[in-house]
This record gives C-alpha cells, sequence and structure tokens, in this order.
C-alpha cells in the first residue's frame, strides 16, 4: 500500500484526479493518469478493470470498492449485458453522463459528444433520497467531501457534471468535447450503419463511429427529428437565479438556507418584502452550495417598475431578450431580494462569474413547458436499426419551483438504460418500444413518496424503483407509429390547447337533450310548461321549480303566490348560487324578458351538469334529490359561502346592519394566488363588438363597460365581469370568493392583502380574514417588518430572541415526564420524515393544546439510527453546520440537558432541524404545484373564452346561416361551457387546498408565538404581554375553528361521494 507521500507518478495524477474542479483540470489529470499506466483512454469496461488492477493504491480502493458493487449487480451481468451495443449519448449534462455511466456499466461502448467545453453552471439542484444514494454509491463523497451537508439536500449543477464526468472516465466512456450533433446520416446501402452529422469538422475515428443506440440528452431546444413535443402553457412566469460568491466565512455559515418561501401560504413575508424594497415576488428559494444560489419568480410589473425590463411587449422572447433587460438593474434587484431574504446577513454580495464572466445573474421565462409525447423510436433503413431514446430536458422540461428535473432524469437515464439491455437481448423493437413508454407514463407522476421507500434497492430494474409497475400498461400495436422503416418529417411542436380538465362527463351535447332533461325536472308542477329554453322561463316559476326539483328544501313554491316574475327569477338565481354553487351567467331581467337566450341555455346547461344522475320524480315533491348534492360543485360553493361570510364580518366591523343572521360558516378568507395579467390591458375582452344599443346589465362588463360574452361572464356581488377584469386594482392579482373585499371609498376591488386599510398600519385586516403576521408596535425593532415569530422559518424575519422560562407548574410538568427509554422495550420503527414543527415539540410537549405530543428518547434512537449509515471512512467528511435560530437552540438545549440525552445522541440536532426543512420543501412544493396548476387552468380558460366568443359571434350575426349549421355552433358552444364548469370547478378545488396550507402556516406561527408568552414567567408579564397573549389565543382558536371547517367540508364531500357512488351501483 503506497503512502500519502507517494512518489509515484500515477498516484499524484489520480489525486489531482480526484480533486480537479475544473473540466479541463479532470481531462488532464485523467489523460495523465492513463499514460502513466500506459492505457489509453475509453474502450469502455476493460479500462476501468487495467486502472483497477495496476493503480494499486490506498486511496482508491475505497472508490473501487464502491464501483465494483455498483456493477456487480446480477442486472448488469458482470458487464456483458451488452457486450454488442454501440451507443453515442448527445449532451453532457447531469442526465447524459448518468446515462452514459449506466450503458458502460451494461458493457456498451459509449461516445458521449458535448458542445460545451467548460462546466460553468453554477445553479444549484434539489435532490431526491434515491439520488443522493445513487450518487453516494458512484463514489459522490469521494470526489466531493461537502455533498450533501448541512440541512438541505442539494447540489450545485457543474460539482455533479464533474463527479459524474470522473465515473464517466473510468467507466471507459469516450468523450468527444467542442462538438455538436447537428443530425443522423442514415446508412447509405445496406451493411452500413448509422452515424451522426458533427460539426465542426469531427475526427476521423469519430465521424466513421456507427451505431445502433442514440440517447439524447441535449436539453429541450433540440430534440431529434421524428419526435413530436407538446408545449404545456401557462400564465407569464418569470424566474431570476443569481449566483453570489461563497467565501465560506463564519457568518455567512451562520446565515440559514430558505427551502421555499410562496406567497400563496406565505403573504406577510412578500407584503414586507415589497415595502421595505418595492420587489413583488411569488415565491424564493436560496442554497448554499459553491455559490450562495436565490432563486426567485418576480411579477412583470414589478420588473417594469424598478426598471428591470426597459418596454412592456407581449411577445416573452422580446420581453425577455437581452435588448430589453437591464443588467445593472437586474443585479440591484437580485441582490436587493437576496439581502432582504438572508437579514443582510451575507454581507456584501459579490456576484459568482459566469461562463463568459460576467455576473451570473438571469432572467428566464418558465411561462411553457416542453415534453416530448414519446421517449423512444426505432428507425431502420437497409436492414439497420437504430434505437433512439430521450432523457433530461429533451424528454421533459421540469417545472423548477418542485426541485424534480434531475431526479426524474435520474429516473429516465435508468428506464432508458433498461431499454437498451432489453434491445441487446434481442427483444423485438415493438415490444422494446412498449416496455419503453410503460414506463414514461409513470414518469410525471413520481414522487419520494409514492417510490420504493427503500431507496437501497433502487437499480437499473424498473421494478426496484416503481411500485405496482405494469410494463404491459402500453401494448405493441399502440407504439406502431414509433417504429420507422425511414426517417420521416421533422420535429413537429404541438401546442397543447392547455388541459381542460375533467372531461364533462353526461354534458347536454345538443339543444335537444338539455330541453328534454330540463322538461323532465320540471313536470308535475302548477302553472310550469317548459316547451323552449327561452319564453317558457320568463315568468321565473319554471327556474323556481327546478330548483325547488333538485333541492325542495330551499325554496317553497306556495311562497311564490303574488311574487312578480322577475323577483321570482331573481329568488332563484341567488339560491342556486348560495346553496348549489350554481353562479349566475345572466341577470333575473334577462330571463324574463328572454333577451340571452345562450346565456340562458349555458345557464341550464349548467343545472344539468352538477345533477345529472338524479332520478326525475315527477309529481312527488316530497322526494329531494340528496339533500348533499352529490351533482354540485361543492368547492365553488364552500368559497362562495366563505366569501360572504367574511363580508357579514366587514359588515359588522364597519358598524353596518349585517342583518342579524348568523354566519353558517365561520371561515374566514385566505389570500389566494397572485398572478401577472396576461396582456398589458386585461380589462380588454377578447375581440368583441361594440355594445349593442339594447344590451343590458348582463351583457356589460360592470368595470370597463365592454361587451360580456357568454363564456366571458363572472359574477360576483350580483355583478358580472370580464375574468380578466375581475382583478386586485393593486396587483392585478385574479380575485376568487374568499379572497376579496371592495374599498367603501374608491369602490375598487382588491385582494385581501393589498385591502387599503387607513386606520391600521402594522396589522393589516387584523381581526379580519386575512391576518398579515406584522411586528407589533414595541415587539420588534428591526425594520423593515417581515416577520414570523418562531423557526426554522428562513423566509419572514424573526422577532426579538426571548428568554424561555417556564412556570413552576410547567417546570413540574416537565420534570416529572418519563424520558428514560426502557432498557427491556425495542426501540420502534423510524418515524415519517414530515413533523414540521418535531424540534419545538421536543420541549413542548408538555403543554397541553393544539395536538402536539412530546417526542420520547425512542423516537431519538431511531433518529440517531437513521442517521447512521455504513460508510467507508474517507467519507467521514467534516459536515458543515447548520446555523440555528436562538429559540430552537435554546429549546433543544434545555431538553438535551434535563434528560441527559446529550451525549447519547450526538446527531439529534442535525436531524430534527433536516426533518423541519424538509417538512417546509414539501409544502413549498405542493403549492407551487398547486399554483402552477391554476396558471395552466387560467391560461385554458382564455382560450376557452376566445373560441366561445367566436362562435357566439357566428350564432348571433349569421342570420343566413343554414340551421344546420347554427345547430352545430350551438353545440359546440355548449361543450365550451361544460369544460369551463369543469376548469372553474378544478380551480376551486385548489383554492380550497391553498385556503389549508395557508392555515397550515398561520395556525404553526400563532401556536409558537403562543407558546412563547406561556413560556414566560407569570410575575414577569406585562398587562400589555397578557393582552397580545388573549389576542394571540383568539385569533389560534378562529384558525382552527377555521380549518375545523373545511375538515367538515371535506368529510361531507366525501361522504356525499360515497353516498352517490353507492346509489349508482344500487
Amino acid at each position: 500500500m503506497a503512502s500519502p507521500t507517494s512518489s509515484n507518478p500515477a498516484h499524484a495524477h489520480f489525486e489531482s484526479f480526484l480533486q480537479a474542479q475544473l473540466c479541463r483540470d479532470v481531462l488532464s489529470s485523467f489523460q495523465g493518469l492513463c499514460e502513466a499506466l500506459g492505457l489509453e483512454p475509453g474502450g469502455g469496461l476493460p479500462l476501468y478493470h487495467k486502472i483497477k488492477a495496476q493503480l494499486n493504491y490506498w486511496s482508491a480502493k475505497s472508490l473501487w470498492a464502491k464501483l465494483d458493487k455498483r456493477a456487480g449487480q446480477p442486472v448488469y451481468q458482470q458487464g456483458r449485458a451488452c457486450p454488442n451495443t454501440k451507443c453515442l449519448v448527445v449532451g453532457a449534462g447531469p442526465c447524459g453522463l448518468r446515462a452514459a455511466v449506466e450503458l458502460a456499466m451494461l458493457g456498451a461502448r459509449v461516445v458521449l459528444v458535448e458542445k460545451r467545453t467548460t462546466f460553468s453552471r453554477h445553479n444549484v439542484l434539489h435532490l431526491w433520497p434515491f439520488t443522493i444514494h445513487d450518487l453516494r454509491a458512484l463514489g459522490a463523497k469521494k470526489f466531493y467531501g461537502r455533498f450533501c451537508t448541512g440541512t438541505l439536500d442539494h447540489i450545485s449543477i457543474r460539482q455533479l457534471q464533474l463527479l459524474l464526468l470522473k465515473v464517466a472516465l473510468l467507466l471507459g466512456v469516450e468523450i468527444h468535447w467542442g462538438v455538436a450533433f447537428t443530425g443522423l446520416q442514415p446508412p447509405p446501402r445496406k451493411g452500413c450503419g448509422w452515424r451522426a452529422q458533427l460539426q465542426p469538422s469531427p475526427p476521423a475515428q469519430l465521424s466513421n463511429y456507427e451505431f445502433d443506440v442514440l440517447i439524447s440528452a441535449a436539453g429541450g431546444k433540440f430534440v431529434p427529428e421524428g419526435f413530436t413535443v407538446r408545449e404545456m402553457r401557462g400564465k407569464l412566469a418569470i424566474g431570476i437565479t443569481a449566483n453570489f460568491v461563497n467565501g465560506r466565512t463564519v457568518e455567512e455559515t451562520q446565515v440559514p438556507e430558505i427551502s421555499g418561501v410562496a406567497r400563496i401560504y406565505n403573504q406577510s413575508f412578500f407584503q414586507s418584502l415589497l415595502k421595505a424594497t418595492g420587489i413583488d415576488l411569488e415565491n424564493i428559494v436560496y442554497y448554499k452550495d459553491d455559490t450562495h444560489y436565490f432563486v426567485m419568480t418576480a411579477k412583470k410589473q414589478c420588473l417594469l417598475r424598478l426598471g428591470v425590463l426597459r418596454q412592456d411587449w407581449p411577445e416573452t422572447d422580446r420581453l425577455l431578450g437581452s435588448a430589453n433587460v437591464a443588467p445593472e438593474a437586474l443585479q440591484r434587484f437580485a441582490r436587493a431580494a437576496a439581502d432582504f431574504a438572508t437579514h443582510g446577513k451575507l454581507g456584501k454580495l459579490e456576484f459568482a462569474k459566469d461562463a463568459r464572466g460576467q455576473p451570473d445573474v438571469s432572467a428566464f421565462d418558465f411561462t411553457s413547458m416542453m415534453r416530448a409525447e414519446s421517449s423512444a423510436r426505432v428507425q431502420e433503413k437497409h436492414g439497420a436499426r437504430l434505437l433512439l431514446g430521450l432523457v433530461g430536458d429533451c424528454l421533459v422540461e421540469p417545472f423548477w419551483p418542485l426541485g424534480t428535473g434531475v431526479a426524474r432524469g435520474f429516473l429516465a437515464a435508468l428506464d432508458a438504460g433498461w431499454m437498451v439491455k432489453r434491445w441487446a437481448e434481442g427483444a423485438g423493437p415493438l415490444e422494446v418500444l412498449a416496455e419503453r413508454e410503460s414506463l414514461y407514463q409513470l414518469l410525471s407522476q413520481t414522487s419520494p413518496d409514492n417510490m420504493h421507500r427503500n431507496v437501497a434497492q433502487y437499480g437499473l430494474d424498473p421494478a426496484t424503483r416503481y411500485p405496482n409497475l405494469n410494463l404491459q400498461a402500453v401494448t405493441p400495436n399502440q407504439v406502431r407509429d414509433l417504429y420507422d422503416v425511414a426517417a420521416k418529417e421533422p420535429v413537429q411542436r404541438k401546442s397543447d390547447k392547455i388541459d381542460t380538465g375533467k372531461p364533462a362527463t353526461g354534458a347536454a351535447d345538443t339543444q335537444e337533450e338539455l330541453l328534454r332533461w330540463c322538461q323532465e325536472q320540471t313536470a308535475g308542477y302548477p302553472g310550469v310548461h317548459v316547451t323552449d329554453l327561452s319564453s317558457s322561463w320568463a315568468d321565473g316559476l319554471a327556474l323556481c321549480a327546478l330548483v325547488h326539483r333538485l333541492r325542495p328544501d330551499l325554496l317553497e313554491p306556495s311562497e311564490l303566490q303574488g311574487v312578480g316574475a322577475v323577483e321570482a327569477a331573481a329568488r332563484a338565481l341567488k339560491v342556486a348560487e348560495h346553496e348549489l354553487g350554481i353562479a349566475p351567467m345572466l341577470p333575473a331581467q334577462a330571463v324574463v324578458a328572454g333577451s340571452d337566450p345562450l346565456g340562458l341555455i349555458a345557464y341550464l346547461s349548467h343545472f344539468h351538469s352538477a345533477f345529472k344522475n338524479m332520478t326525475p320524480r315527477p309529481g312527488e315533491p316530497e322526494g329531494p334529490a340528496s339533500q348533499t348534492s352529490p351533482g354540485t360543485p361543492n368547492a365553488v360553493l364552500f368559497l362562495g359561502k366563505l366569501q360572504r361570510t367574511l363580508q357579514r364580518t366587514r359588515a359588522k366591523e364597519n358598524g353596518e346592519d349585517a342583518g342579524g343572521k348568523k354566519p353558517r360558516l365561520t371561515v374566514e378568507a385566505e389570500t389566494p394566488k397572485t398572478e401577472e395579467a396576461p396582456v398589458p390591458e386585461p380589462s380588454v375582452p377578447l375581440t368583441p363588438p361594440s355594445p349593442q344599443p339594447e344590451a343590458d346589465a348582463g351583457d356589460l362588463c360592470a368595470l370597463c363597460g365592454e361587451r360580456l360574452y357568454v363564456l366571458e361572464r363572472l359574477c360576483a356581488d350580483g355583478r358580472f365581469f370580464h375574468r380578466s377584469c375581475f382583478r386586485c386594482h393593486s396587483c392585478e392579482a385574479t380575485l376568487w370568493p374568499g379572497s376579496y373585499a371592495q374599498h367603501p371609498e374608491d369602490k375598487h376591488f382588491y385582494c385581501l392583502q393589498h385591502l387599503p386599510q387607513p386606520d391600521r398600519k402594522e396589522d393589516i385586516m387584523d381581526g379580519d380574514s386575512e391576518t398579515l403576521e406584522l411586528p407589533a408596535a414595541g415587539e420588534n425593532s428591526t425594520p423593515p417588518g417581515p416577520s414570523a415569530p418562531a423557526a426554522p422559518q428562513e423566509g419572514p424575519r424573526q422577532p426579538t430572541r426571548r428568554l424561555i422560562r417556564l412556570s413552576s407548574s410547567e417546570r413540574q410538568r416537565l420534570s416529572s415526564l418519563n424520558l428514560t427509554p426502557d432498557q427491556e422495550v425495542e426501540a420502534p420503527p423510524k418515524p415519517p420524515r414530515s413533523c414540521a414543527a418535531l424540534a419545538r415539540q421536543a420541549l413542548e410537549g408538555s403543554f397541553v393544546g393544539w395536538g402536539i405530543p412530546a417526542q420520547s428518547p425512542e423516537v431519538l434512537v431511531a433518529m440517531e439510527k437513521e442517521e447512521e449509515s455504513p460508510s467507508s471512512s474517507e467519507e467521514e467528511e467534516e459536515e458543515e453546520e447548520e446555523p440555528i435560530d436562538s429559540d430552537l437552540e435554546q429549546a433543544l438545549m434545555t431538553l438535551a440537558k434535563t434528560s441527559g440525552t446529550m451525549n447519547k445522541y450526538p446527531t439529534w440536532r442535525r436531524t430534527l432541524l433536516r426533518r423541519a426543512k424538509e417538512e417546509e420543501m414539501k409544502r413549498f412544493c405542493k403549492a407551487q404545484a398547486v399554483q402552477r396548476r391554476l396558471n395552466e387552468i387560467e391560461a385554458s380558460l382564455r382560450e376557452l373564452e376566445a373560441e366561445g366568443v367566436r362562435l357566439e359571434l357566428a350564432l348571433r350575426s349569421q342570420h343566413s346561416t343554414p340551421e344546420q349549421q347554427k345547430k352545430l355552433w350551438l353545440e359546440q358552444l355548449l361543450q365550451l361551457v361544460q369544460k369551463k364548469n369543469s376548469l372553474v370547478a378544478e380551480e376551486a378545488e385548489l383554492m380550497i387546498t391553498v385556503q389549508e396550507l395557508n392555515l397550515e402556516e398561520k395556525q404553526w406561527q400563532l401556536d409558537q408565538e403562543l407558546r412563547g408568552y406561556m413560556n414566560r414567567e407569570e410575575t414577569l408579564k406585562t398587562a400589555a404581554d397578557r393582552q397580545a397573549e388573549d389576542q394571540v389565543l383568539k385569533k389560534l382558536v378562529d384558525v382552527v375553528n377555521q380549518r375545523d371547517a373545511l375538515i367538515r367540508f371535506q368529510e361531507e364531500r366525501r361522504l356525499s361521494e360515497l353516498a352517490s357512488g353507492t346509489g349508482a351501483q344500487g
């Protein structure tokens, strides 16, 4: 065994190879290593075995052990699974290198081409547990000692590429730099193979290389011809990344990372950021790696206001083009946001340099994401078959806030390796393609929670990774179009019509079907004779009869005697909206006058869609539909009641008459998504004609006064608006029931976050439905003010630290806890990694309230064991201690001292903090997934509205059009209405999820704030402290009641769906 100071040149080259931090240094040191050993780079696995045999060096033995263990898995057949397979991998990104490593372990000859010559991307990637284990098994800690230290699991793209490059070189992958792949060169005649078209002029050996497998990992902008790409568009989304120099000073190491803060559930932080800096963000993430890495989503209007964008353009490419972005303003913007988020503790922020030597800060568009419709193809010409596969961004462009890119990229690389193995085994092309597409269907659904828990068993075989795997989900017959005898047309970019939500099953596709259903539902009511979808509804009785048939408890026909037609129609519209969740599409006057037949047809079709499964009971008023209305869009109904509760609460607080009616739901409104307006003038409808003289209130927007078409209508507070007009006057966020209010003075609508409150400066909406957690006077002397009462909270600023003091009774209860585990009792299994406030619970378990249990030492033992993993001595690197705020630090220290756990469990502090960070990241990812889907729905609604306007104009203007054509147009309009209703219902469901996230965050913050008061000695509390404690307790009770209302709503819906399903089976 050689010593560390050995003069053997091969040993020196190997050490340089391990420590190299630049691409050119890696290549030169590896070339020197091969020359010292008398070997040639490349050539596949035989090179690895020769290096291992000749390099008898102590520092290399642990690396050989890891690579041998991985390559020794049965699936690789000792490197003889694909001995005659020749592969070309395009792109040396993380996914391309990972695919190359897998193919090399299978024994294939692998050639990789990369157009760049350096690795310069500092951006940081979030890692799933399986990717961490996968990289560790490839020797990641040997190449990069800081791999996954701290509380957040991540790595910079550059470091990930470097360590995978080193593994690929050791396994004999042949790599060519500065070579761009431009296309395929089919075999000219029988007996020849497929080659690549490369630029600039490649070496003869590379230009003559014939291969039978092509793996493309060249990014989303390059997809080999023959593949069809679908574009998934949402609302305008502008991301900003910034990398600052990490000097690794003591002060920098003390700054906690931000796993993710999103406006969708933590409005107070972003409101404080806006007040302090003028910066308006949707989210922000901070990772500490080679650089201080920040990524955030900024609002377009904010970027224009601060001069980051010079001019507003409708085209995204032009808007974010280099000519329209002011570099200095962008740098000021990123520096100010980073400084605020970290409380200025990073000191003077200096930008890292990118590949061109410029400050590493950029703005990018992630409005649209590309997704290949298939993951593989087979082309054949002159008897030579070529298997093509996609991995990485050219397969699926990731949505960055979810942190799924590298994880799903690695899964796709493993799936591609499995495909090549099956190809080499002689499986038929259609069989190979069908299996690959079956796996591709699973990719977008994968998450750490729905994959196999034991990441140590993950391997090339898909069964080790995916539970409930079905490799026959796609049949060979379904992939025949992926098997080309010759290359076909170039790549097609097919713009997806943006997922139009769940299919509207059972919709009234024809006017006759809708009329027949209405006749069945209103049959048997005196004075009601429905013969058409216009004049038969003029007296309002038919509409009241329809509502009574669906819910007899809501409307009594006898009460309508002597009531005018307009009043009867208005009552039916109001009951349907307030109790059935069916929003009006025309006013009562239009129903009576019959002036808007299309609006009435669209409105009635909503009833049909909601109650299509109800069995009619003519002449049987005592047999109502299910009282729970299983067909009702319950989320819409719930949000509507929430908004009315909010209005009554505000009316009472303003001294107005609320009618003395007790609210049915004691729920408060939370601020929903706030998104950029899709066009510069959102109040302008989509190409409408001039308002017609006979237009009534339902035909004109109450805000802009322009014409309203059927699919554009949004009803709020009895008035009709364009959806694009009904936005917050301040931030232009889309307004939703339970999320807005009208200012009594200027009459504008505002989201709750921006509703002007002249009498309240610090606590906006205090006691109302949206309480921003801003610091109260005297509570926090650090301006400006994002505050969160307790940690771990990366985003909001922390209040002044308070010493935790226990009362005598609390001390007695704490001391009486049994903190000594029974020696004969075996420790329980590992607890799930989903405890957001686990660190505080350990100390505060003695306080009864809000369902927070105490953690026993058995849990600490389990956590300690979880942190321990068998690893070689060289991996036991010194890990950076993650900083922790003083409140949490004192809580942990107190429990450690009182229970004697300081010496027993040395890693528990890091484990608790890591789990808290993981829980925060889960919440952030969930919020961002909701936000993305909301953006996609809004884009879908815009497209539906545009199509609806076109159809309505055709129906209204073409008087000479044949009746058959008009009938067809009307059927298409009805289908669009059903799609819109489906999307609106899904949007409401997502807004309920937003409410849940918001309430979880508020309850956690209020709970920690209340415990801060409870920890004080009663004798030391001032009158102001007791008053503040009572206010916090009241807020906490309100939040708990709101969460209870949500839980009851969800349970009622579940029971309703269950009853509906049982009835259908019966």
